[in-house]
């Protein structure tokens, strides 16, 4: 099972539940690295792409011993075309050869046979003749909405199930204006319970030999009232948790994401971390790094 494999590398790293998002801009690069390559491929998208797959690799060079998880969030390499999805890809290679624990944050959905279509792009294989098969993300893991329903989410489960991978689904994003829609009242409740409701129900026949299962779910930390009511809900379900840092949230009001046996939370910090180097000019590798057991040492306060 895929969130075995990712509890794993969660021990394996000291039981440290973080993720770092990879989710890089070109103003975020230190210059040394746009000077090497403006040298060789002047500065068109190719330039972009380049330096942010340099970037990526020192953030992953500097943080793979500490932590299990990258997520990598595709808007950031699409902005550059064709260019940045090599980029993306690469990045993905990259962070699996580090023996990182990979997902994709595309939050993808629609019909089924699409859906299908985004599953077996992100997480299983793609057909070419009927006996030939081209991967052509291979990620552990990806995000997705729910809002197409059960049969949009189907195909990915299916997915799940054929290539042991896992998918986290969107309950209640840290965003300022989530409440507009997720909050609104249905039967009784905000509609993110409903969809948590699904989120438990889509993962039961998903569970891991650690009693979780492969269908997690997606909730802010910038939101912290609501994981007591979630986790009553997900009791097996894996909670991904953005926010934390330059979005506001607070690692010390989200212990009630994790279950007592301080399991079920990844917590992903990317801008706190990636761009910890332009706040004092340093070696962006080192200060990533340093950033990252900061937040292993807050998370850890936690069950102290």
């Amino acid at each position: 099972m895929s969130i075995d494999l990712m509890i794993e590398k969660i021990k394996e790293k000291n039981d440290t539940p973080i993720s770092v998002g990879l989710d890089p801009k070109i103003d975020y690069i230190p210059n040394d690295i746009k000077n090497i390559i403006s040298k060789k491929y002047g500065f068109g998208p190719k330039f972009a792409a380049k330096c942010l797959y340099e970037f990526n690799k020192g953030i992953i060079d500097a943080i793979y011993d500490i932590v299990p998880i990258v997520k990598i969030q595709s808007a950031y390499y699409e902005l550059y075309g064709s260019e940045g999805i090599f980029t993306f890809a690469d990045t993905i290679n990259y962070a699996k050869m580090k023996g990182l624990y990979v997902i994709v944050d595309v939050k993808r959905n629609d019909i089924e046979e699409t859906s299908e279509a985004y599953a077996n792009a992100y997480l299983g294989k793609t057909n070419i003749t009927y006996n030939s098969k081209f991967q052509a993300f291979g990620a552990d893991s990806m995000t997705v909405n729910p809002y197409f329903g059960s049969d949009g989410i189907v195909p990915f489960i299916n997915v799940c199930k054929k290539y042991s991978k896992s998918i986290f689904t969107i309950v209640k994003t840290s965003n300022k204006s989530s409440f507009e829609i997720q909050d609104l009242i249905c039967e009784g409740v905000p509609l993110y319970e409903k969809i948590a409701h699904f989120v438990s129900e889509w993962g039961k026949d998903l569970i891991g030999k650690n009693n979780y299962s492969n269908i997690g779910a997606v909730i802010g930390a910038t939101h912290p009232k609501v994981f007591k009511t979630l986790r009553k809900i997900m009791k097996k379900s894996y909670f991904l948790v953005p926010g934390c840092g330059a979005q506001g949230g607070s690692v010390k009001n989200i212990s009630d994401a994790f279950n007592e046996n301080g399991l079920g939370c990844i917590i992903n910090a990317s801008r706190s971390i990636i761009c910890a180097h332009m706040k004092n000019n340093e070696n962006y590798q080192n200060e990533a790094r340093r950033e990252t057991l900061k937040l292993s040492y807050d998370v850890k306060k936690l069950f102290s």
